[in-house]
């Protein structure tokens, strides 16, 4: 029997109200679901207005354990009744340290692990290493109901390594939960093309589909840079192994991607094209070196 995988992009935008803003993506996760979705991704941090645009030390009280988090609690439920996958982002307190992290849930709603954001950016309107600790679970792969299932988070997305550590691991789709938009320190700046670009590359080197979630709107939080709001640029997408976008959104559209993948026809094509039959990891030392005196 052939193993297919449908997936799914959430596109909306969020306010400063936790409630409304889980509720908000549970209507959407319904709405994927009834349309056939078996993995659906929400965006990154999709609990509340992206607050890392300033340094404000009341943000640190809106993280839980992740085990405890009321958006994880939320979606595990959701994740058993509807019998889905949901990738959830959150802000992550463990102990005495802040992550910016995803937690896997699989279909039937069991908790499969945490993912600890790797990179972490550091710009006008982007101040993570304020609240964040570079993640340290490394990349990893989940072996869910419907698929092999990799993810980076936002920043992640840009760093080719990332992609291939996890297709070095098994993973047959890429997940980019996302919240990215405007620059600050620049208004004609706008990156949507090659934020689709660098992942539609992911795709390609490790012949997968990647799905990319990101959000819309204008937030309330003020950025210290320019004085006004962040607008984030949506453009979610969802990418097949070729990195061809077969779904997309525009900057304003508001709602779900689906798409289905044949995996079995997928892992046969990528031994034939022969990017990992030829990889030469011995000439690829360069990657894990010390930085030259």
């Amino acid at each position: 029997m052939t193993r297919t995988v449908s997936v799914a992009a959430i596109q909306t935008s969020y306010g400063p109200d936790m409630a409304a803003n889980i509720a908000k993506t549970e209507a959407f996760v319904r709405e994927a679901a009834g349309n056939g979705a078996q993995v659906i991704l929400p965006s990154e941090l999709f609990q509340g207005e992206y607050f890392c645009v300033s340094q404000e030390e009341r943000w640190f009280a809106t993280a839980f354990p992740w085990r405890e988090h009321p958006a994880v609690l939320a979606m595990q439920k959701l994740a058993k009744e509807l019998n889905v996958v949901i990738p959830t982002s959150i802000y992550e307190k463990e102990g005495p340290h802040y992550f910016n992290s995803l937690v896997m849930i699989d279909a039937g709603g069991e908790l499969l692990g945490v993912y600890r954001k790797s990179h972490i950016p550091d710009g006008p309107g982007y101040q993570e290493k304020y609240y964040f600790r570079p993640g340290d679970t490394g990349f990893k792969v989940w072996n869910t109901k419907y698929a092999k299932v990799g993810v980076g988070i936002c920043w992640d997305q840009w760093y080719p390594e990332a992609a291939r550590a996890m297709a070095l691991q098994g993973a047959e789709i890429l997940l980019y939960p996302t919240a990215i938009g405007s620059e600050p320190h620049d208004a004609e700046l706008d990156t949507a093309a090659p934020w689709q670009r660098i992942m539609q590359g992911h795709a390609v080197a490790n012949v997968m589909p990647v799905i990319a979630s990101n959000r819309i709107g204008t937030e309330s939080l003020i950025s210290p840079q320019n004085g006004v709001g962040q607008t984030f640029y949506g453009h979610s997408f969802i990418a097949n192994h070729r990195g061809d976008k077969v779904a997309e959104f525009g900057a304003k559209e508001e709602g779900v991607l689906v798409a289905e993948f044949d995996l079995d026809f997928l892992n046969t094509h990528r031994a034939a094209w022969g990017f990992f039959r030829d990889r030469r990891p011995e000439l690829y030392t360069a990657l894990a070196s010390p930085r030259p005196a």
